[in-house]
């Protein structure tokens, strides 16, 4: 049996996830601190709604740091050419 978290449809689990337990991303202080300082140090880096979801759902307790890591690793991985 396949892993839910190997799955090539990490939109849809991710944003499912979301819809049933009533998480969305809120920006937060720490947030735009650390936009602020990824832009200082020259980098662009900017998630995606996915991306963002995977940290709501994270902080709000529905996946580990650990699960939100290995979903978003699969997302970008399904993303690459």
């Amino acid at each position: 049996m396949q892993n839910a978290f190997e799955s090539q449809d990490i939109v849809q689990q991710v944003r499912a996830l979301a819809r049933q337990y009533h998480v969305t991303y809120e920006p937060g202080r720490r947030d735009a601190l650390a936009r602020d300082i990824t832009r200082l140090a020259g980098d662009d880096v900017e998630l995606d709604e996915t991306e963002l979801l995977l940290v709501a759902l994270a902080r709000a307790g529905v996946l580990t740091g650990k699960e939100a890591s290995v979903m978003q690793a699969n997302y970008l991985r399904h993303l690459a050419p």
